[in-house]
């Protein structure tokens, strides 16, 4: 691409709005195609890996699975070196993990599978960074989008205002992409302009998190991760927890609860919350680290789908990405994964397509909508499974794949193969067609056979160093 207006010309501008981890990476992508990269948000922006007011879910345990780290490496090279550097753990799956899944314990097998462990924060901050020091990106913090410049046809800029000083202005632009996030307000602004509403499809487990930071014992740099997961088909409401190595030797432990069994804010009640879960592990476990912050709480983890690429009359110049589009219940670490598969979608059709061209826009939107359509399906279909969910029952191919899901997790927990295949898919490196080989397949039908662990596959070495080498 040329330096001077790339693909849409001299005096080219993209606006994104959203500086989260969708909007700093579609402005890596739109930077070297563009003059000016314009990301827009309303939250002031921190100085390295702090909070954000307009992103409470990042309190909790977030996880980037390989098929999202190696994305984001190949939009942003040398971002897991800034990563690794900044403190965060490359974390091999299922090798460094201790996870109880639906069906039984997860034997620990070394695999090219990782994900990156360290807080949200930190993942953000790396990525804010490397994106700002871009030279034809400009941030825009403290400035919230009001409306859309153009007509059903076309979208021609956005409308913003200064959320200190309520100073208006319109910024015109070749191409406007929302990355807001989970509020983002694209679809009333789309109806302003005349087209349809946007169809919206929800699944509501009523899943409420409540996460606190731990200082652990010494010596457990090296700890691995631990996830304590529901038996869904098992009738009663569903309790998770989980144990995440971050950055400075911190453990940061969610637990969760779907409807009917939400944890507490108290901090009294947070380790007993821990102990109604399958197995005691991780509440033996903090009972030997040092809470370092309150119990931080949320109950925004519904799954909520926008169907932008359906609607009639897309209007060209505007796409949307990430959370805008899809969110997931974060209990299946997908959804930053699905958020870099997102912007990947946008740099092919930009290197394969004619920006300018009619049509364009449309066919970015559906690619970003199929990247999105297996992690929704997995997602949803496990949710489903819980009593007391909100949402429309799904059609029967994919009630079908929620069976065969739960037998192959069953078999997973002895067959090789069939693991292989599982965490592939989870960790987004590997399509759902992955899961319908013939190997896997077979070992399904075999089922786990003799090797299964039948208990916790945490090591008395490591149990050892929290101090609770008596611990069956």
């Amino acid at each position: 691409m040329t330096a001077d207006g790339g693909v849409w010309g001299r005096g080219s501008r993209a606006v994104v709005l959203g500086a989260g981890m969708a909007g700093m990476l579609a402005a890596g992508v739109l930077s070297g195609r563009v003059d000016e990269v314009v990301v827009v948000d309303r939250d002031r922006m921190p100085q390295g890996a702090g909070p954000r007011r307009g992103l409470p879910q990042a309190r909790h345990v977030h996880m980037l699975m390989c098929g999202g780290v190696r994305t984001i490496e190949a939009l942003l090279p040398g971002t897991v070196e800034a990563w690794l550097a900044a403190g965060a753990r490359r974390l091999a799956v299922t090798e460094e993990m201790v996870v109880l899944g639906a069906q039984g314990w997860f034997p620990r097998r070394p695999g090219p599978d990782f994900l990156m462990s360290c807080t949200r924060d930190l993942l953000d901050a790396v990525v804010r960074e490397r994106v700002l020091a871009l030279p034809q990106v400009v941030l825009r913090d403290g400035t919230e989008a009001v409306g859309l410049l153009g007509d059903l046809h076309r979208v021609a800029g956005v409308s913003v205002r200064e959320t200190d000083t309520g100073t208006a202005e319109d910024l015109e632009a070749d191409l406007v992409v929302d990355a807001s996030g989970r509020g983002s307000q694209s679809a009333r602004h789309l109806t302003r302009l005349g087209l349809p509403a946007v169809r919206e499809e929800t699944v509501d487990a009523g899943q409420v998190y409540a996460t606190r930071l731990f200082r652990p014992p010494p010596g457990t740099e090296h700890f691995p991760f631990v996830s304590l997961q529901p038996d869904a088909r098992s009738g009663s409401p569903g309790r998770i927890g989980v144990l995440q190595p971050v950055e400075d030797g911190g453990w940061l432990v969610t637990v969760a609860g779907t409807r009917g069994a939400e944890p507490s804010a108290d901090r009294a009640e947070f380790e007993p919350f821990a102990r109604t879960l399958r197995d005691p592990l991780l509440a033996d476990l903090i009972s030997r680290a040092e809470p370092l912050t309150d119990v931080h709480r949320t109950r925004s983890t519904a799954n909520r789908r926008r169907r932008f690429e359906r609607l009639p009359a897309a209007p060209e110049g505007f796409i949307v990405l990430g959370d805008a589009l899809a969110t997931f219940n974060p209990v299946y670490g997908q959804g930053l994964s699905v958020v870099a598969h997102g912007a990947a979608a946008l740099d092919r059709a930009l290197r394969e397509r004619r920006a300018h061209a009619a049509g364009f826009a449309r066919h970015v939107q559906r690619s970003v909508a199929r990247a999105a359509g297996s992690p929704w399906d997995l997602a949803t279909g496990e949710d489903l499974n819980y009593p007391a969910t909100i949402g429309k029952s799904p059609p029967p191919a994919a009630r079908l794949l929620r069976g065969y899901t739960q037998r192959m997790m069953r078999a997973a927990t002895g067959n090789q193969a069939v693991l292989r295949a599982l965490t592939e898919v989870m960790t987004l490196s590997a399509p759902l067609t992955r899961l319908v080989r013939p190997e896997v397949l077979l070992g399904v039908a075999r089922g786990p056979g003799r090797d299964a662990p039948r208990g916790p596959t945490i090591t008395a070495e490591e149990l050892a160093l929290c101090g609770l080498g008596g611990r069956p």
